[in-house]
């Protein structure tokens, strides 16, 4: 054995003995992980070794080459057990860390809440259903024609203006109310009907009591004898279900081109019960929406024989409703999605 043979395989003791105690005194799995490339990674001591076969004759490098296999493998075999051993003792040691005390109070979980339009859309619907009413819904973007012209709304008319209305292109419009869904539905099915219509509409309007997307309910009864007694009735009854027992209504006229006779609804304020408030602005009375026996124009647009089918229809904004009911103050409080306000339906 020549002295370079010598040199060598006393330095390849000496790795595996450091090696093997640096396994051995290693804490963690990350510092078993560490030694392991120090001493056989890529550019490791073992490949550090190898580069200096160079040196030996050639009949001793094959021989020099399988002892330092040998200790690799050893290694290798020590590695392993070493890591299963640190695992083990890590997993110990996270479960006692991680055991559960039942008798520490529970997590408070943020939970969801239906919006508070959301909360009277359905309940208008169940108190309209009670009375045969069937829901329906059109689309946001409607046809020029439904949104105005079948509602005799002519061209000339102030609600056809830009400040007003968003224009898809000339002949669409984000539809700016709910009464399209009247000619749809007056198009699409045979009288006698009794519909309720619901969903966001648009207008070019933001200040601290109108938004430029909020939403309506539409209500539609067509028969063959309807009569504004019959509409005042059903208001009655809806403002009595909805915002409680002991109010009154009152109708007072009023113009919409859909409607003729047409009115606007006030009901005994349901914060103060008529005797004044900031809401009613210390007049006793709110306003709800608006009403009124169906225009003979309307029928004549969708193709409905008048006088045989008379009809009666009113709109109300969901956001108003919902702030005269739950004493909102503020409607822009309705898109902000805050838990804060949410949280209180």
């Amino acid at each position: 054995m020549t002295n370079s043979e010598n040199v060598l395989n006393e330095k390849l003791k000496k790795i595996e003995s450091e090696a093997l105690a640096k396994f051995q005194a290693c804490q963690t799995s990350k510092d078993l992980y560490d030694s392991k490339v120090y001493f056989l990674g890529k550019s490791g001591v073992f490949t550090e070794i190898m580069k200096e076969m160079s040196t030996l004759p050639k009949e001793q490098k094959p021989l020099f080459g399988k002892a330092v296999n040998e200790v690799k493998q050893a290694l290798e075999v020590a590695y392993s057990q070493v890591e299963v051993a640190l695992k083990r003792a890590e997993a110990e040691s996270r479960m006692d860390d991680e055991k559960i005390d039942l008798t520490l109070p529970g997590f408070d979980e943020v939970t969801g809440h239906q919006h508070p339009v959301t909360l009277v859309i359905h309940e208008i619907f169940s108190i309209m259903e009670r009375l045969g009413y069937a829901v329906r819904q059109g689309p946001l973007i409607e046809k020029d024609y439904y949104n105005f012209e079948a509602l005799n709304i002519p061209a000339d008319h102030p609600a056809r203006d830009m400040q007003d209305t968003f224009f898809i292109d000339k002949t669409h419009v984000l539809r700016t109310h709910t009464s399209p869904i009247q000619i749809h539905s007056l198009e699409g099915e045979r009288p006698p009907l009794r519909i309720i219509g619901t969903g966001a509409v648009f207008r070019c309007d933001s200040d601290i009591s109108h938004l430029p997307h909020f939403h309506q309910i539409e209500g539609m009864c067509v028969d063959q004898k309807v009569s504004m007694a019959d509409l005042k009735g059903t208001i009655s009854f809806f403002v009595r279900e909805f915002f409680g027992t002991g109010l009154k209504t009152r109708f007072r006229p009023s113009f919409f081109p859909f409607t003729e006779p047409s009115a606007e609804v006030d009901c005994t304020c349901p914060i103060c019960k008529g005797k004044g408030c900031s809401l009613c602005k210390q007049s006793g009375w709110i306003e709800i929406g608006g009403c009124g026996l169906i225009n003979p124009k309307v029928f004549e647009h969708a193709n409905v024989k008048y006088p045989e089918w008379q009809g009666f229809a009113f709109g109300f904004g969901i956001e108003r409703m919902a702030i005269i009911k739950y004493g909102i103050d503020d409607i822009r409080l309705f898109p902000e999605n805050d838990l804060r306000f949410l949280s209180q339906f």
